[in-house]
């Protein structure tokens, strides 16, 4: 028996967006029967066909239907419905269907995914967060998984996103929100702090790109990414996530930290700082060096080709 096999109708809500369509593509490709329940229409390249208009957190008749059906839901929406949602469908479900989330924070979503499964029998829930942009695919990237309540389609979709080339990464939720904080929240503070300062510098972006060297063309780089992505996407990751607050305040302690040894004038308590960030990578200083490496002169390849066009 085949992985998608085990899994068979999937109801993907929110399945008209970005992680929801990422996917219930590629359920589909997997040979299950896919169900997007949206408010919004799929776009025209969608290539999920069979689609229910409605909202799952106010499920009329036919979005109903459709989840009574399925064997697994998936909530790809935002917190706020997600939640309402959980509650709500737990009368819905079929006692022993798989109800899943996408969502960025795991402290709210997976207590509240654990009572309806208990609710609904023998419910099955899995709580994921690809940790990467839906343009970029599931290969080569992380998936962070808590498993909140084993069952065998809640390991068949783990084994689908595994053939999908992503990396499962199993963690309970606290484990997820700690290590999001970090990797998420903390990384985009510092890209948005970098580009705030830099609003307030008297130079030209311009002159920048002709100078800049490549580690500050990989910060604009960055800066420019998330500055014209969706602003409610990057809100969730610093409002929703509750130790995002501890990493801003880490960041704004660390500039300080930085400032306080330049401004001394003593060039040895800078050199103890960088052997101390150093012992930050452990055995693994060696390889994200060489990534870093390989990075930059990626960019600076590409750089080169646009210049000669």
């Amino acid at each position: 028996m085949t992985a998608a096999a085990t899994i068979g109708r999937v109801v993907v809500a929110g399945g008209s967006g970005a992680v929801g369509s990422l996917f219930a593509e590629r359920l589909q490709e997997s040979g299950n029967d896919v169900v997007i329940v949206d408010r919004a229409v799929p776009g025209p390249t969608h290539r999920v066909t069979r689609f229910v208009r409605g909202d799952i957190s106010d499920p009329g008749a036919e979005v109903a239907d459709v989840v009574r059906t399925a064997d697994a839901v998936l909530l790809s929406v935002p917190e706020p419905v997600a939640l309402v949602a959980i509650g709500r469908l737990v009368k819905t479900l079929r006692p022993d269907a798989l109800i899943a989330d996408t969502l960025s924070v795991k402290s709210t979503v997976v207590p509240a995914l654990h009572a309806a499964a208990m609710i609904a029998g023998d419910a099955e829930a899995l709580s994921l967060n690809p940790m990467f942009a839906p343009s970029l695919g599931f290969e080569g990237h992380p998936v962070a998984s808590v498993v909140v309540r084993d069952g065998q389609r809640g390991r068949a979709l783990l084994d689908l996103i595994e053939q999908w080339g992503a990396r499962v990464v199993t963690v309970t939720a606290d484990q997820h929100d700690r290590l999001a904080a970090a990797a998420q929240a903390l990384t985009h503070a510092a890209v948005i702090a970098f580009g705030a300062a830099l609003t307030e510098l008297d130079v030209d972006i311009a002159d920048l790109d002709r100078i800049a060297p490549p580690p500050h063309t990989a910060l604009l780089s960055l800066l420019a990414r998330i500055a014209s992505g969706a602003p409610e996407v990057y809100w969730d990751v610093q409002a929703a996530n509750p130790y995002a607050p501890a990493a801003r305040r880490a960041l704004s302690r660390g500039v300080s930290q930085l400032a306080d040894v330049v401004d001394d004038g003593d060039p040895a308590p800078f050199g103890d700082l960088l052997d101390r960030l150093c012992g930050v990578f452990g055995p693994l200083r060696g390889t994200y060096r060489e990534r870093s490496a390989k990075a930059l002169r990626a960019m600076t390849t590409d750089l080169t080709k646009e210049i000669v066009k």
